[in-house]
């Protein structure tokens, strides 16, 4: 089976849950089809093809941008059996590629537009393209992949046009071979982490979804022994960006030991951070399923996060870690819940072992991503049987 997998992010170049799920999907289903990656980027290597924007676009909004590395793949696609596009980034690609080679197409949703509205911030005008390329692949795509229960519901409601029976769950995945506790102390020496002192961890992007000004606010009464390390990179916005900025300024001055490392830092060097957080934070407001909490999980550390989208799929509440209901316009309520729940579990260390004993062995019994990549090549062979 000839299957051409469609991502914007791909090794090195990642900096989301989506890119980590290509990744390891990649790795997963090279074993079991034939594949090739296209990615944004410069150049082949390894049956990965990477495609840059159109150098007549340069400044351009990114959607247009977007669009001519889709088309591109579109173009490289040619002898495929099947596409399978990753985010709205390689959707259209996916998309043209059915169209033009008259192949089955396949999207794996890991957030929708519309429900991401502080997208235009970033994009402008470009949002509505974005949104369009979204909705015109998933509706006529063959298959639709859900990385969570809830994603699922969040797609019917999103586009009631699309054939339910189409819309798959697949959960996303955690290679606990490489996520798995780190004892050594070498990073936490270099951040500058007083290692007598407990810490609450956060890794995300500085974006909206991810919660990080309610985050900051939250942790500014919590327990004062404990620090606060914030791995917070690639901003969405120049505005958001200086929010943060000014946020951590005052959450400097309101309490001792906080830290920002304000890049993605190497895999290795985050696995080290993750074994030795007394808890990892994940505030998002809106998440599919949140890669990053099986992160946490596999490393042996319990998770406080927000009670939305497919997170209660990951972490169990009171028995992995917390979870934090959130509404709407409802930030203060949030916040307090948030530095309620921190303080439960830096109050309680035993029983925060207990969560992160837990947290282990479900990421190791429930969520390899050999299995994802069984089930997924499953999908692909049912929709070639029918095509």
């Amino acid at each position: 089976m000839r299957v051409g997998l469609l991502s914007r992010e791909f090794p090195p170049d990642v900096y989301g849950g989506a890119g980590v799920h290509v990744e390891f999907l990649a790795r997963e289903l090279a074993r079991l089809v034939d594949l090739d990656v296209h990615s944004w980027g410069e150049g082949r290597t390894d049956g990965v093809l990477r495609h840059r924007p159109w150098s007549a676009l340069d400044g351009a909004n990114d959607a247009l941008r977007t669009f001519s590395v889709d088309l591109a793949m579109t173009a490289a696609l040619e002898g495929r059996e099947l596409v399978h596009s990753h985010t709205w980034y390689a959707n259209l690609g996916g998309h043209l590629a059915k169209l033009l080679h008259g192949v089955p197409h396949v999207v794996t949703a890991h957030s929708l537009e519309p429900l991401r509205p502080w997208k235009a911030e970033q994009l402008g005008g470009g949002y509505e393209l974005s949104g369009w390329a979204e909705r015109t692949a998933f509706e006529a795509a063959d298959a639709v992949i859900a990385v969570s229960g809830a994603m699922r519901e969040d797609i019917l409601g999103c586009y009631p046009d699309l054939d339910a029976s189409r819309v798959h769950v697949v959960h996303n995945g955690i290679d606990t071979r490489l996520y798995r506790p780190d004892h050594g102390t070498d990073v936490l020496d270099r951040v500058g982490l007083d290692r007598s002192r407990p810490y609450v961890l956060f890794v995300g992007r500085i974006t909206r979804q991810k919660g990080v000004p309610q985050l900051l606010r939250a942790v500014r009464d919590i327990d004062p022994a404990a620090q606060v390390v914030l791995c917070a990179g690639a901003p969405d916005t120049p505005e958001i960006d200086q929010e943060f900025r000014d946020l951590f300024a005052g959450l400097s001055r309101a309490r001792e030991g906080v830290h920002w490392i304000p890049r993605m830092l190497p895999r290795t060097e985050v696995i080290q951070l993750l074994t030795h957080a007394a808890v990892f934070v994940c505030p998002s407001v809106y998440e599919p399923l949140g890669i990053v909490n099986l992160e946490a999980m596999a490393c042996g550390t319990p998770v406080v996060a927000s009670r939305v989208g497919g997170i209660p799929e990951v972490v169990t509440d009171g028995v992995t870690g917390v979870l934090v209901p959130r509404e709407d316009g409802a930030d203060d309520a949030f916040e307090a819940g948030l530095a309620r729940a921190l303080d439960s579990v830096l109050g309680d260390p035993a029983g925060a072992r207990r969560m992160g004993e837990a947290g282990r062995a479900r990421a190791v019994e429930e969520f390899g991503w050999d299995a994802v990549a069984r089930r997924t090549v499953r999908l692909y062979e049912e929709i070639l049987k029918q095509a």
